[in-house]
């Protein structure tokens, strides 16, 4: 199928109040613990994007019953009759059934944590960009805890032979990532004995606190994490803030041109999501917060920001982990009169994409000047942006970046791909156009 495309004129600014779609991460997962709780469960705001949707298919596909309706301001509600720990069914009486989690890699890495304590066998797949993504960092704890998983070298397809004879072990991440330490946090919470989690680097605690919204018990102490095995989870009402790596390209777009004003509502402020806010701070952006609410340990409220005075901003391995999916938002603020320099940053090719040559590609095309390194980037925004094509290759992050740096531009842009901007956030452009009215 040909890609969808884009036009994004420029801007002089942009100004307005919006209110996001509920939180990815977390959407992800309420749904699963859900799903493994005992009764049932109301989870409000649940995310609009298309991978949280394909996780809900893929427990339906697991026996899970579950009901998809809208608020009257629009937003997604969903209930789950929960199935308790280890109650997950076969999907599906064909021994080749197969759970597609088409382009989410959240989706198969904490799903492959659920089965590996149900005593069943089950395939995992994805589309043609997940099953490039890399899966021996999730296999190889699994395996250590007693499923048998045999993949493609590494990477998807993954057929998962679970085991109610699950057990806990302590465990090392290779690298900082939150969807390592959740899927060993799923797969330990059913097992038996305890599950010991370290990390060099804390990443978000999404995982933890949706464990104890649930009535779990879970130690936390620096980047150890510990959780007892055998727990039951108990269904309940639970409310999703909205999702700060969507907001980030409102705040990029705010921080970067001048005259802009915008106010995100509802937004989630975890601690462990908001070191984006510093960053643009340090970069001289005028950012306001102010929380409104908590629920399940998650802190929501509003945030301002406009334009200040510019300053450079470096990044180097001990601050990206907690900014991997923020970064395109910031090279399009600094696309637009900003200075970025990224290092330690060589997850970002085993994204959706290769963000690292896909983002300076489509940043070249548009009249950056911008060098591509092993592990990261550089971008000065001392020169204007002309305008031009640039290809996000089905990468939802990228094609947002590219049409919040494309407001700062010379002449008109074409975004190439723009449709995936329905696996985040299917409202981005029409948020876009509102806020440059």
């Amino acid at each position: 199928m040909p890609s969808a495309t884009a036009e994004v004129k420029p801007a002089h600014r942009v100004k307005g109040r919006v209110r996001l779609t509920g939180d990815k991460s977390i959407s992800h997962r309420y749904a699963m613990l859900a799903a493994l709780a005992d009764g049932p469960s109301t989870i409000e705001s649940y995310s609009s994007g298309a991978d949280c949707l394909t996780t809900l298919k893929c427990l339906r596909q697991l026996g899970v019953e579950l009901e998809v309706g809208h608020a009257e301001d629009g937003s997604r509600t969903v209930t789950i009759a929960g199935r308790g720990l280890r109650g997950l069914q076969f999907p599906g009486a064909d021994p080749g059934a197969t759970l597609d989690a088409e382009n989410s890699g959240t989706t198969m890495r904490l799903l492959s944590g659920v089965l590996a304590a149900q005593a069943f066998a089950t395939r995992l797949t994805g589309d043609a960009s997940l099953r490039k993504r890399p899966m021996r960092r999730v296999i190889e704890p699994l395996e250590l805890m007693g499923a048998v998983i045999t993949s493609n070298d590494g990477f998807p397809p993954m057929q998962i032979q679970g085991s109610d004879r699950i057990h806990g072990i302590a465990y090392t991440t290779p690298v900082p990532s939150a969807q390592i330490k959740s899927a060993i946090l799923l797969c330990g919470i059913q097992a038996n004995g305890t599950t010991v989690v370290r990390e060099a680097v804390a990443t978000r605690n999404h995982t933890e606190l949706a464990f104890r919204a649930f009535g779990a018990k879970v130690a936390v102490d620096g980047t150890i994490v510990t959780v007892e095995g055998g727990q039951r989870l108990t269904g309940g009402h639970f409310v999703v803030p909205g999702d700060i790596s969507s907001a980030a390209f409102w705040l990029a777009a705010a921080a970067a041109l001048p005259g802009s004003d915008v106010e995100i509502e509802n937004v989630g402020l975890n601690p462990t999501r908001t070191a984006l806010l510093d960053v643009l701070r340090r970069g001289g952006a005028l950012i306001d917060t102010t929380i409104d609410r908590e629920a399940g340990g998650e802190p929501s409220g509003r945030v301002r920001v406009r334009p200040g005075a510019r300053q450079p901003i470096v990044l180097g391995a001990g601050e990206v982990p907690l900014l991997i999916d923020e970064i395109p938002a910031l090279a399009a603020w600094a696309a637009n009169g900003g200075d970025l320099h990224v290092t330690g940053a060589g997850e970002l090719r085993v994204k959706e994409s290769d963000r690292i040559s896909s983002l300076v590609r489509g940043f070249q095309a548009m009249g950056a000047d911008i060098d591509e390194f092993r592990d990261g980037f550089h971008i000065r925004g001392s020169r204007r942006l002309t305008g031009g094509e640039a290809d996000a290759v089905g990468d939802h992050r990228l094609a947002m970046a590219f049409a919040v740096a494309a407001l700062g531009a010379d002449g008109p842009s074409t975004v190439i791909g723009s449709e995936s901007v329905e696996i985040s956030y299917p409202e981005f452009f029409a948020t876009l156009r509102r806020l440059c009215e």
